[in-house]
């Protein structure tokens, strides 16, 4: 669980849940769920030194929104207790009180079959998502805090009150935010080949900007959406396009990391099997369609289908999905527009489906 919180006044700005490890999908992901719910982010956002805090793609993100970014120093507990706080208090209040939870293994020896809590764990992702929303947003916000004298919701409100509302730093949560909050490449760029299109991570993406004369052979600024496969994004003439891939109709809806486990495994037979050849997008698309997918691939699936049910309003709008007004914290619609003559997009769905039945 990543959890970005308002150090003066206590609030939960946003929380993510997720099966997968701390890594840059959790940062992306929390920023976008503070920008949903508050329409702005931190001025200055401290972080401790996690990898994933360094990566290619989250400071320049800050940047482009105007946030510093403050690392606090190593072995020092007390630069980050506001939000270690926050974990142990919602441990205490909430956690530990579910059916399933671990507080037992503590005195593993005392654990019997009957009581396990790997045999009581009832909490299914999506449903322990809407749990925890509730809890920060609803009950911890309207509880009145020892540090305080108040209850976070109304320091925080006192705060804007007193210091401004600071319009110009208000985010339009539109397509242009998503893809903005979406990794990169190690380079960053790509280079547009010929009939080809872009390389990204072992497959070809193509769209009919490339066709250009002048694009041909260049390299573009490219975003890829960790949660589908199927799609990149290209920076091609000032304006973000959308760039379909080889074998769309198989790698759609698949995440990266479900693509890079199905990668590794074909490795792992080739290698088996003495052969030295390099495989290609249509292996990789046959191995993740072939009935014989490995316990590792059909895990990840679960998860990342799991996924989208928990967090539906923090994914990026594909071309089919019908199209729905986000809201704003001062309940005004907001419409992005990525072309430099402000042509309208289409903005984004309040329940992006992406993922299809497996």
């Amino acid at each position: 669980m990543t959890i970005l919180t308002d150090a003066f006044s206590r609030r939960v700005l946003a929380f993510y849940l997720t099966f997968d490890a701390p890594s840059y999908r959790s940062c992306m992901m929390a920023l976008r769920e503070c920008v949903y719910r508050h329409g702005r982010l931190p001025q200055i956002v401290v972080v401790d030194g996690g990898r994933e805090f360094e990566s290619t793609y989250f400071e320049p993100l800050l940047a482009r929104y105007c946030c510093t970014k403050k690392t606090r120093p190593p072995a020092q507990a007390r630069f980050g207790s506001v939000c270690e706080r926050m974990f142990g208090t919602t441990n205490t209040q909430l956690i530990h009180n579910l059916k399933g939870n671990t507080q037992m293994t503590r005195c593993v020896r005392q654990v019997t079959k009957g009581v396990n809590p790997k045999g009581q764990a009832v909490w299914v992702l999506h449903e322990l998502q809407e749990h925890l929303s509730g809890y920060f947003y609803e009950v911890y916000d309207t509880l009145d805090h020892p540090a305080l004298g108040q209850n976070p919701r109304e320091a925080y409100q006192v705060g804007l009150a007193s210091t401004g509302d600071r319009a110009h730093r208000m985010i339009p949560y539109d397509r242009e935010f998503l893809i903005y909050t979406l990794p990169t490449t190690a380079r960053g760029t790509a280079k547009v080949s010929p009939g080809r299109g872009i390389k990204v991570h072992h497959l070809h993406y193509w769209c009919d900007s490339f066709r250009r004369p002048e694009i041909e052979k260049s390299r573009v600024e490219v975003r890829y959406d960790p949660f589908d496969a199927g799609i990149v994004y290209a920076f091609v003439e000032n304006r973000w396009v959308e760039c379909i891939g080889e074998y769309h109709h198989v790698f759609q809806g698949h995440s990266r990391k479900e693509v890079m486990l199905a990668a590794e495994e074909l490795r792992k037979r080739r290698q088996n099997h003495s052969q030295s050849d390099r495989f290609t997008a249509k292996k990789l698309a046959e191995l993740l369609k072939a009935t014989e997918v490995t316990e590792g691939i059909l895990t990840q699936r679960l998860r990342d289908l799991e996924l989208a049910r928990a967090h539906p309003s923090t994914r990026v709008a594909t071309p089919g999905a019908a199209a729905a007004t986000q809201p704003r914290p001062n309940g005004t619609d907001s419409n992005g527009s990525l072309d430099a003559d402000n042509e309208e997009c289409e903005s984004v769905p309040a329940a992006a489906q992406i993922y299809g039945e497996f």
